[in-house]
């Protein structure tokens, strides 16, 4: 339901690839703007060196056309549009570049995320100065999984949060709650051949300190921004896209997605958040309340 209860409260969302947005914080995004709030979705690298869903654009790769990046700017546009929500580039699009999974060779490159120094943080203290948001949405010391991208994209936020000449109200991490997760995973039934289970591969916290409940609309909004990212995630309801031109099923009592690792997990009826800085919402379902 549209209320405009939260008109003139600003939420800024920081994350390391496209995709990502859409796969932790969809949810929360969707229902602050709908409800009013001014919402913007920072994107600190274009996912370069990310792998490709379907044969349709796998030449895109960075070992060969080295395009993916570009691809992808396209693919977020569409996932923020269904968010209602804006979208601004760390330093300009293609400013940092996709640094890879730990290890990666791509760390070598100056232009990496992970060697983003201090430049990074100017940059995003510079948005923070601008937009002045009463919450800030990102993920935890570890990232959530432990990719560079990610650990960087919460050092950069909680350096610049430091760098301004006010405290910004609240900062929460995005998570995965594992009894929840386990949960869904529990009902699966069936799922593409190809797919597997892979719970212990998942990066899963005990406790939350808040959470989103999904209604049906935002249920919905979810699974469609996650759909706009065809060439990273694929969700087994049975579409069809000319990026992925195959159908995958699974079931479950939710929809199931994969990466391209094809690791099954679950959309859940609620987002979690753990308290990264700033007061805890005085109401947990709320990320706003008490501000």
């Amino acid at each position: 339901m549209t209320t405009h209860d939260l008109t003139g409260y600003r939420v800024v969302a920081v994350h390391a690839h496209p995709d990502d947005e859409s796969i932790t914080t969809a949810a929360a995004l969707a229902d602050f703007a709908r409800r009013g709030a001014d919402v913007t979705v920072v994107t600190c690298t274009l996912g370069e060196e990310g792998e490709v869903i379907g044969e349709t654009y796998r030449h895109l790769v960075n070992d060969e056309a080295d395009q993916l990046g570009g691809f992808r700017i396209g693919e977020l546009q569409r996932a923020l549009d269904v968010l209602g929500v804006r979208g601004v580039h760390l330093g300009g699009a293609g400013r940092f570049r996709d640094s890879g999974m730990a290890g990666s060779p791509a760390h070598a490159n100056p232009r990496a995320f992970v060697n983003s120094g201090q430049a990074a943080v100017d940059e995003l203290a510079a948005i923070f100065a601008d937009l002045r948001p009463h919450l800030v949405l990102t993920y935890g010391p570890d990232g959530g999984y432990g990719h560079p991208d990610h650990v960087r994209a919460h050092e950069i936020t909680h350096a610049a949060a430091g760098r301004i000449d006010w405290e910004i109200p609240r900062i929460l991490w995005a998570v995965f709650l594992e009894e929840e997760v386990r949960a869904a995973l529990a009902t699966v039934t069936s799922l593409p051949g190809t797919w597997r289970r892979g719970d212990e591969e998942l990066a899963l916290v005990e406790h939350v300190d808040a959470w989103v409940e999904l209604d049906d609309e935002l249920y919905h909004l979810k699974k469609e921004s996650m759909r706009a990212h065809a060439t990273q995630l694929w969700l087994a309801d049975g579409d069809w896209s000319p990026t992925n031109p195959h159908s995958a099923w699974a079931s479950a009592e939710c929809t199931i997605y994969a990466l391209s690792n094809l690791i099954a997990q679950p959309i859940l009826r609620r987002e979690h958040y753990q308290l990264g800085a700033g007061s805890a919402p005085t109401d947990p379902t709320q990320l706003l309340s008490g501000l």
